[in-house]
């Protein structure tokens, strides 16, 4: 009991250590040229906004108190323009709390741009919020969770998008980071184990058939990834040399590993409660479990994607519908189409990986490893 405190203790330590390299590393990304802070916004000028409808165009001048930083208390003058686009967009009031970027040349302020309303305070007790009830919840295996949870993002953040925009090759680098999301996330919750290695070896399996079916039915499709949120943008704001449609085809597999993981880990552990409880299980026996295990959680997790990845694109549904669109026309419009390959190709690699993972824990739980190690 004491050796399971102290190592309990450990993980507890290391998960803070982490989040704390975690954050450092996230506020070293700041240039020093221009530093970001939050501000009040005291007086707000609309003359030079022309607006039509949802949207403006032109710019409002704002007065506002900065609130934090070697600035903290002078009342600086700053822009907010207008794009046209409302979902980028925001028109300021009186009283608002906002971001703004304060640009500096020699020691004075050269420029000042109001970013966005401020609202990672509240994203944080959100998240705090999402902590507690994990932790009150799951306890003890609640904390490795937000381990490989906070891990993760590390990883997404400073090694896939890094090297996604440093030109790497998005199949092979995607393939690498599912490799080592999928490690961190199994061992952390399994431990290193049959159960964990199990896991492991049917999520990546089931994963890497996918991506290959993925590739054909893109290409099939005449799909270029261009149906990814902001990647126009991307590629104009100077990165016209990146593959787009490796990268949107990289995103889909990414999008659908935490379903595979899930179930996966699902088939694993009830596989392994089922071993525990009846020693005598063979092999044949135990994987005909898994598979029956297989088929109850695939019914579910195929329609919990499809409505993931619909309720993303709810308004575009609605619009089909105001305008009396025909299934056909539907069918062939080019974000549809990117969805249904999205949808599919994940469905598919949920229903790889469930027989996959119950014929690697049925061989791994039945095994006598113990014999071959005496041979």
């Amino acid at each position: 009991m004491k050796t399971f405190k102290i190592k309990k203790a450990v993980i507890i330590l290391a998960l803070i250590l982490i989040i704390s390299i975690f954050i450092n590393n996230f506020m070293a990304d700041s240039n020093d040229s221009i530093s970001e802070i939050k501000a009040l916004v005291h007086k707000v000028d609309n003359s030079e906004v022309i607006r039509s409808g949802l949207t403006s165009i032109g710019y409002q001048t704002l007065d506002v108190a900065v609130l934090e930083g070697k600035y903290q208390g002078e009342v600086l003058e700053a822009t907010n323009q207008f794009t046209g686009s409302a979902e980028i967009d925001n028109s300021f009031q009186k009283g608002d709390k906002i971001l703004i970027a304060i640009k500096e040349k020699n020691g004075n302020i050269n420029a000042v741009k109001a970013i966005d309303l401020y609202r990672q305070n509240w994203e944080l007790i959100l998240f705090l919020l999402f902590v507690l009830l994990l932790i009150l919840y799951a306890g003890f295996t609640g904390v490795k969770a937000l381990f490989s949870f906070l891990a993760s993002l590390y990883v997404i953040w400073r090694v896939l998008i890094p090297g996604l925009l440093n030109g790497k090759d998005p199949l092979l680098l995607s393939t690498f980071v599912i490799t080592i999301l999928s490690a961190i996330i199994m061992f952390s919750i399994a431990g290193f184990s049959k159960k964990g290695v199990a896991a492991l070896v049917g999520t990546l399996s089931g994963l890497f058939i996918t991506m290959g079916i993925t590739i054909f039915f893109g290409g099939k499709l005449g799909l270029h990834g261009m149906t990814s949120p902001f990647s126009q943008t991307l590629l104009f704001s100077g990165h016209m040399d990146l593959k787009i449609k490796d990268i949107f085809y990289a995103s889909i597999i990414i999008g659908a590993s935490g379903a595979a993981m899930d179930i996966a880990m699902d088939i694993a552990a009830s596989m392994e409660e089922l071993k525990i409880k009846r020693p005598d299980m063979g092999m044949i026996e135990l994987i005909q479990s898994g598979f029956n295990i297989g088929r109850s959680v695939i019914g579910t997790m195929t329609t919990t994607l499809l409505l993931a990845y619909s309720g993303g694109y709810l308004t575009l549904l609605m619009l089909f519908m105001t305008k009396n669109a025909s299934l056909s026309r539907m069918m062939n419009f080019k974000m549809v189409s990117a969805e249904i390959l999205r949808t599919v190709t994940g469905s598919i690699g949920l229903v790889l990986v469930a027989p996959i993972t119950a014929i690697i824990a049925g061989w791994l739980y039945t095994y006598d490893f113990k014999q071959f190690s005496k041979k």
